[in-house]
């Protein structure tokens, strides 16, 4: 039941992205765009906005829902869907241009933007129309809402964020440079609270809570002082975030390609995850020269060459194989009890997380304008123990 209720959410959430793609495309054509800049605008977003899982999106309008304690109305669903998929136009910019500069390869299972024949470097412009498509829609749907200038700053505050820890996170780790000394516990959470947790865990909340007029502060009578509700939600869902980056960095090195839908790369690829800077801590001077020789080391073509032998007759699934470096490495890393660490570390997280949203104090029994607990418990129901 649960899953066929999260495939219809889905669906009408998809159904609002056409009313919305549709929109912005006719204001292009108005603008006198040739037919054929409109042809590629229009690939350009249906290429690289809808395909994701659209977690960010929907949950604007799932935390909506549960602030005002019903079902949105269809006008209110609307402006939910635009806030949602403001997110996942952010979340397109991201991807595009952040594909262009890792020079990756595949995205969604498809070709990465750039590499679609005829687009090349032209995917920057096209990642710049994302992001500017955000604040056409905020323009349109919410101008004369008295929170206009506040989704404004909030969608320009995240967007920066984020840059900023795609910065840090380019030049401490580029693919084909690894230097091992770079690498933190400390400098791994900063590349993954500003890069990852503000705009896909604070980013849908806030705006939920804008859209649903929380004010930023109100007091209660069993508060002593004043509530600083965007503050509590920040306080939550950045290490909630934080968490969430870390579980699939350890589902990276742990999962199977059966179990996480992907052969974890994180390794050969120099990535400053929690996995090898956690390692990096407690190895000893032997494990980090081995560390310092194999981190980042590609595997040679024939160990390619045996990848895809042992792939044969597996529907062509890749096993994970990708080299003795890259073996090397996590035989060091179960060594030092990666694994027990990791346990460690989630049960710990789960219950300060917990602890924070028990405190949260939602007033009288159906109170409107106040933050509610059911919004944190949900997306750490989604995210403990996850092995996908």
């Amino acid at each position: 039941m649960a899953s066929t209720d999260k495939a219809a959410r889905r669906a009408k959430f998809e159904g609002a992205w056409n009313g919305i793609r549709d929109e912005l495309l006719d204001h292009f054509k108005s603008c006198g765009m040739p037919q054929e800049a409109q042809d590629w605008y229009a690939k350009n977003l249906d290429y690289n906005v809808p395909g994701g899982k659209l977690n960010r999106g929907m949950s604007v309008v799932d935390s909506s829902e549960i602030l005002l304690g019903r079902k949105l109305t269809d006008e209110e669903y609307l402006q939910a869907a635009v806030l949602g998929w403001g997110v996942e136009l952010l979340q397109a910019f991201f991807l595009v241009s952040d594909d262009l500069m890792d020079s990756s390869i595949t995205r969604r299972g498809q070709p990465c933007w750039y590499r679609v024949p005829k687009i090349g470097f032209i995917a920057m412009n096209d990642s710049f129309m994302l992001e500017a498509a955000i604040y056409r829609l905020l323009k349109v749907h919410f101008k004369k809402e008295s929170y206009y200038v506040d989704l404004l700053e909030l969608f320009h505050e995240v967007t920066y964020q984020t840059e900023m820890g795609q910065l840090i996170d380019l030049i401490t780790a580029p693919e084909n440079d690894v230097d091992l000394n770079r690498f933190s516990l400390k400098k791994h959470s900063l590349i993954v609270i500003y890069k990852t947790a503000f705009y896909s865990f604070y980013l849908p909340v806030a705006l939920a809570m804008l859209f649903c007029r929380i004010p930023t502060s109100y007091t209660l009578p069993s508060s002593p002082k004043p509530i600083a509700p965007y503050e509590v939600a920040k306080n939550i869902l950045i290490p909630l975030g934080e968490y969430f980056q870390v579980q699939d960095d350890f589902l990276d090195f742990s999962g199977v390609p059966a179990q996480i839908g992907k052969v974890g790369t994180d390794i050969v690829d120099n990535k400053c995850s929690w996995c090898i800077n956690t390692a990096l801590a407690y190895a000893t001077s032997e494990q980090r020269k081995i560390l310092d020789e194999n981190y980042g080391v590609k595997p040679t073509e024939a160990e390619k060459e045996l990848a895809k032998k042992m792939a044969a007759g597996k529907n062509g699934e890749e096993q994970g194989y990708l080299g003795e470096a890259e073996n090397r490495v996590k035989k060091v890393f179960e060594e030092i009890g990666l694994r027990e660490k990791y346990a460690v570390y989630e049960e710990g997280v789960f219950k300060s997380l917990n602890e924070m949203i028990n405190n949260i104090d939602e007033g009288a029994p159906g109170q409107q304008g106040v933050l509610k607990r059911q919004i944190f418990t949900s997306f750490l129901g989604k995210i403990y123990r996850r092995q996908k």
